[in-house]
């Protein structure tokens, strides 16, 4: 029955088939197959922007992926969005990785071929993998730069915790597993089992000795949330939300990107200026500071909620959203100053600007509307000119009319009242004449 079910769904992709896609164009009725191998699926609406920027990059994931056991399709949640309601989707494009019954997962990283690919791949397999040959660990090594290993029989409490962590962090990171034999041909061991993460092209072990208060799976949790990042890692608006889950500093080296990813040379030299701080003194400073750079000014504008000169040097306090600023120019920046304020950042004397207070997130907001509003009449004022003219020449048309009409009714009201008592002072006049008359008339007779 199951082929047949999956002879279905490839008939409903049939048409992204013969456009030269390997992408399955799925339906509601995805429903009675999904339990059917694994899926990689984009839920998308064909008015959207971001989903339309997606697309050539989906067809590449499919490509890449046609020959795994990955099946990639797409959901029109604007035509069956029972599917949107089964899955929770609740924005666009939303990507979200299929198992059978047993998980589902969604994506949260940068939307690049790479990323999207890795993302499947972790997620695919068991949560820990293991390498049973030596050449299969120099394979990784030159082509995976940051991944998670292993040493030891598979027992015990490291192991046990090892797993646990590696399940939750899945989608986000490689776990390996290795004997010890393998192992020593790579890193000099002190006393396995051990823990130990490749990055950088150098290891950094795990020490059971920092344990925190939580006890073993807080503390090795921790670790890997840490160490799950380059030492120098691009940020975005995407992966700043994962950055900020480190409880770290995050030392941000504000550049500006073209549409081709290209950096102006000036700004090259400070961004590598920026790295060589971490790189010179990682044991220094990694266990604070999570350094970083910044290619879309407008992010770290939002942060700072004002307008940065380029480039510009800035550090946000992940638990407590504040920010700090160096008071010295960018262009007067050294190695020898960044380190006199990333110092002064650690003992709290550093100026500090921000929060998450309720009028700095207010602020923040305000801030967005209007930098986004700029950006709209910067890049075609005709088209925002309409948007926003329309409804405010709406707006003051209704106000207009109900004033108008107040106006009028108040005119009304008035002259009605002065014929009112136009006519009573003409009757009163006339009574009193009837009553002049009558008394002369009376008096006459008596006469």
């Amino acid at each position: 029955m199951a082929p047949l079910m999956y002879n279905a769904v490839l008939l409903l992709g049939l048409l992204q088939l013969v456009r030269g896609s390997r992408v399955l164009e799925l339906s509601d009725r995805f429903l009675d197959v999904k339990k059917d191998g694994q899926w990689l699926i984009m839920f998308y609406a064909p008015w959207c922007g971001h989903c339309k920027r997606l697309e050539p990059v989906w067809g590449h994931v499919a490509q890449s992926l046609y020959n795994t056991n990955i099946r990639v399709g797409r959901v029109d949640c604007t035509r069956f969005t029972s599917m949107a309601t089964k899955f929770g989707v609740t924005g666009f494009p939303t990507i979200m990785f299929l198992k059978g019954d047993e998980a589902t997962h969604t994506y949260h990283g940068d939307r690049t071929k790479e990323e999207i690919i890795n993302f499947a791949m972790r997620v695919s397999g068991p949560p820990v993998q293991p390498i049973t040959r030596s050449e299969s660990l120099d394979h990784l090594k030159a082509n995976n730069p940051l991944f998670f290993v292993y040493v030891g029989e598979y027992e015990g409490p490291l192991w046990e915790t090892y797993y646990q962590v590696a399940e939750m962090f899945q989608p986000h990171g490689f776990f390996y597993s290795v004997s010890q034999d393998i192992a020593r041909k790579h890193v000099r061991l002190k006393e396995p089992p051990e823990i130990f993460v490749h990055k950088e092209k150098t290891h950094y072990f795990f020490e059971e000795g920092e344990m925190s208060v939580g006890g073993l799976n807080a503390s090795l949790s921790e670790w890997v949330n840490n160490e799950r990042f380059s030492t120098f890692v691009k940020v975005t608006r995407t992966n700043i939300d994962q950055l900020m889950r480190t409880n770290k500093f995050l030392v941000l080296a504000v550049v500006q990107e073209n549409k081709l990813q290209e950096v102006p040379e000036e700004m090259i030299e400070f961004r590598d200026m920026i790295e060589s701080v971490i790189m010179n003194n990682r044991d220094r400073y990694h266990k604070w500071f999570q350094f970083g750079w910044v290619g879309s000014p407008e992010l770290a504008n939002s942060i700072a909620m004002t307008e940065l000169p380029l480039p510009y040097l800035l550090v946000v306090n992940s638990t407590t959203e504040h920010h700090h600023m160096p008071d010295d120019e960018p262009h007067r920046l050294t190695p020898a100053a960044i380190h006199l304020f990333l110092q002064a950042v650690l003992n709290q004397s550093a100026p500090t600007y921000g929060g998450n207070t309720l009028p700095v997130r207010l602020y923040r907001r305000y801030f967005e509307a209007r930098s986004s509003l700029s950006e709209m009449w910067r890049g075609n004022p005709v088209l925002t000119a309409v948007l926003f003219g329309l409804p405010l020449g709406f707006l003051s048309l209704i106000c207009y009319s109900i004033c108008c009409a107040d106006i009028m009714d108040a005119d009304d009201e008035e002259e009605e009242g002065a014929g009112s008592e136009e006519t009573f002072f003409i009757e009163e006049a006339t009574n009193d004449s009837k009553t002049q008359s009558k008394s002369n008339e009376m008096h006459e007779k008596k006469e």
